[in-house]
């Protein structure tokens, strides 16, 4: 999908998303998604939880370099949430070793098509813990 194709989409997806309370329908629909802004820009991920805390995953579909909400967080690493209706301020970290490969590996179960895209690569995706703050 083409960058300007997949910002098309992504503003539809936030557009439903705050139009229904954070509910999507169609192929989202039994999926968990949170809205993450990183500066001026919005994007929409699946995430899981451990805890209180929020995960997302930064393969960008294999994409070597990654999202550029990756790189955002990585030069500051304050963003908001939105879950639902409800947002809240968050701070992002990078799992790494054991706290990665736990999340990780709790979530290839739930996720197994991140497993496929991350075969597919020489490099480990960024797992990111983000913590209310």
């Amino acid at each position: 999908m083409s960058y300007e194709e997949t910002q098309r989409v992504n503003r539809e997806i936030i557009a439903e998303f705050r139009g229904n309370g954070g509910k999507l329908g169609g192929p989202f629909a039994n999926i968990d998604v949170l809205l993450l802004t990183t500066g001026a820009r919005t994007v929409p991920l699946g995430y899981a939880r451990d805890g209180e805390r929020l995960i997302v995953f930064a393969g960008d579909d294999g994409r070597e370099r990654g999202p550029n909400w990756y790189h955002d967080l990585m030069a500051d690493p304050r963003a908001e949430v939105e879950v639902g209706s409800d947002s809240w301020s968050v701070r992002a970290t990078e799992a790494t070793g054991e706290e990665r490969n736990r999340i990780w590996d709790g979530q290839i179960q739930r996720w197994g098509f991140l497993k496929d895209l991350q075969a597919k690569v020489s490099w480990d995706f960024p797992v990111l813990i983000l913590t209310a703050v």
